[in-house]
């Protein structure tokens, strides 16, 4: 069997004497959608922080298999690199689509700012690439060099996912990648992630307390509680036989009228 992709060992993240998150550890594999689910304040995500490199765990190690180098604890390798490997093999879809885009360049500059970060500067393949992922991510090509100021929250969340897409990263991160969006608008993007994660063959970490969000798109699901994972395992299985009363209350919360 080939090695994981990544490999969390022990992780913890203390404030203080306040635990953000202690003792987690899990294998992701290549292809692989992990789901992260809890309340606010569950841990969840300082785990996602920690995990990509936004934030120094205070103990244990995050290992990532670097294209032909095998597994390196990201904190252990230098800054510069850590950045590159942000910018080339991972993707981080944030909640507020506007924390993820620079508002003051047009849609086109956002997703071909990433191509140019991993070496391209031919401007018209460049430009060509760019509206070809706006049209995966259903925005129209007339909406190019347009800012992102004049586009809807749902438009906003889509242009950001094709910015991180673009450059095939293996690792993707998203966090409430559909929080904050009307109902229909959830159903369309959940529907866009899911293809784009079976297309690309994505490895991808979700947090999200919306339990059918974890389902569609997670094929295993880590349940936090106080910083802790209190139950893990393949996502059917566990929203449908939930073991640990915190899972059973969430699960029950959900499905009660």
């Amino acid at each position: 069997m080939s090695a994981p992709l990544l490999r969390v060992k022990d992780l913890t993240r203390l404030y203080g004497a306040r635990v953000g998150c202690r003792d987690v550890s899990f294998d992701l594999w290549p292809g692989e959608v992990m789901g992260i689910v809890g309340e606010s304040g569950s841990g969840k995500t300082t785990l996602l922080s920690c995990l990509s490199a936004r934030l120094e765990p205070t103990a244990g190690s995050v290992q990532y298999d670097v294209r032909g180098q095998g597994l390196t604890d990201i904190y252990i390798m230098g800054e510069p690199r850590r950045r590159m490997l942000m910018r080339t093999d991972w993707g981080i879809v944030h909640q507020n689509p506007r924390d993820g885009l620079r508002m003051g360049v047009s849609a086109g500059a956002n997703v071909g700012e990433r191509l140019m970060a991993v070496g391209a500067r031919h401007y018209g393949d460049i430009r060509a690439r760019a509206d070809e992922w706006l049209g995966k991510v259903e925005i129209e090509s007339e909406r190019l060099d347009d800012l992102p100021l004049t586009f809807s929250g749902g438009m906003l969340q889509r242009l950001q996912i094709a910015r991180n897409l673009v450059t095939h990263p293996r690792l993707v991160f998203m966090d409430e990648p559909t929080g904050g969006l009307d109902v229909s608008v959830q159903a369309r993007l959940l529907d866009l992630l899911r293809r784009l994660v079976t297309d690309l063959n994505l490895a991808a970490i979700i947090v999200t307390h919306d339990l059918a969000v974890a389902r569609l798109l997670a094929h295993r699901l880590m349940v936090m509680k106080n910083g802790e994972v209190v139950e893990s395992g393949l996502t059917d299985q566990v929203l449908d036989d939930p073991h640990h009363p915190y899972t059973q209350l969430l699960v029950s919360s959900v499905l009660m009228p």
